[in-house]
């Protein structure tokens, strides 16, 4: 008899509410357009790479922070109907987080204010350490503080628990958060930015550089690897990233090797930009089968 075992992943991140609007022309400074479409949307670095995990057939947890306020109930609730496990989401004072987006001519704008994603401590990441040390893989990205996400990774790297560093939205540094990651997810902008402070040859082992309608760039005994992108009608590219890197870590905790986890995750990314919404178009392990 066959005994399937459990994939644990903790995420350490944000939780925002979208608030999303499509319109056909993005305005310029001083001008007013008229929008086609506004929707609330449950979002958040963090929590759509849970969600993406979730799908995917891992048991997720989740380690953040919500605001006392109807935003928070809403995202807890759609937390929970993924299935994924909430003990270590703090409620606290004041606003939780949200991202205005604006979606345009297949793509999108971003503004996010923080709200209790920033009052996240590495005291609160301490006090859920085992929520860390007894999974299989955690992710983290950088919409919370950078304090957090190197005590997150600390923890992890100790217990020996792979780890993933989504670095969005970009920002300098320190170099012990790229040194705990084992993989660390960049676009081409972040890549850019990354190389401010860390050689090309210092990341390569460590790289998997997403490029939208370009694919995926890794690499592997050095030899620069490229991976096409998969072929799809784009209706909206807000949480492509965090589908690509939530179905990254499921890949790899079953023991896919690199290539072939990287082209899993491309083709859970590809699925999500066919619908509106970070997490809507998220898809599940049938859906990516049936795509060729």
């Amino acid at each position: 008899m066959v005994i399937e075992m459990s994939i644990k992943i903790a995420v350490v991140g944000s939780i925002n509410m979208d608030l999303v609007t499509s319109v056909k022309k993005v305005p310029i400074a001083g001008e007013t357009v008229m929008g086609e479409t506004f929707a609330t949307m449950p979002g958040g670095k963090g929590a759509n790479q849970a969600v993406a995990a979730a799908r995917l057939g891992a048991e997720v947890s989740m380690i953040g922070c919500l605001g006392n306020d109807y935003l928070g109930d809403g995202l807890l609730e759609v937390l929970h109907k993924e299935g994924i496990c909430t003990k270590a989401v703090k409620r606290v004072d004041g606003s939780s987080g949200t991202a205005s987006i604006i979606l345009s001519e297949g793509d999108n704008r971003i503004i996010v204010v923080p709200g209790a994603n920033h009052k996240m401590t590495p005291q609160w990441i301490e006090e859920n350490r085992k929520v860390i040390e007894e999974s299989n893989l955690l992710l983290v990205q950088l919409e919370i503080p950078l304090n957090c996400v190197q005590k997150a990774l600390e923890i992890a790297k100790a217990a020996n628990v792979k780890t993933i560093l989504n670095p969005a939205p970009i920002t300098r540094l320190p170099a012990e958060i790229v040194r705990f990651s084992d993989y660390i997810t960049p676009n081409e902008h972040e890549y850019q930015t990354l190389l401010e402070d860390f050689s090309a040859a210092d990341l390569s082992a460590k790289l998997i550089i997403t490029m939208g309608q370009n694919g995926v760039l890794y690499y592997e005994d050095g030899k620069e690897v490229r991976i096409p992108a998969q072929k799809v009608p784009v209706l909206d590219t807000t949480g492509a990233g965090d589908t690509f890197n939530g179905a990254l870590g499921v890949a790899l905790c079953e023991q896919m090797g690199l290539d072939a986890a990287i082209r899993f995750a491309n083709k859970a990314a590809a699925l999500s930009v066919t619908q509106i919404g970070a997490q809507n178009g998220m898809p599940t392990k049938k859906m990516i089968g049936q795509l060729n």
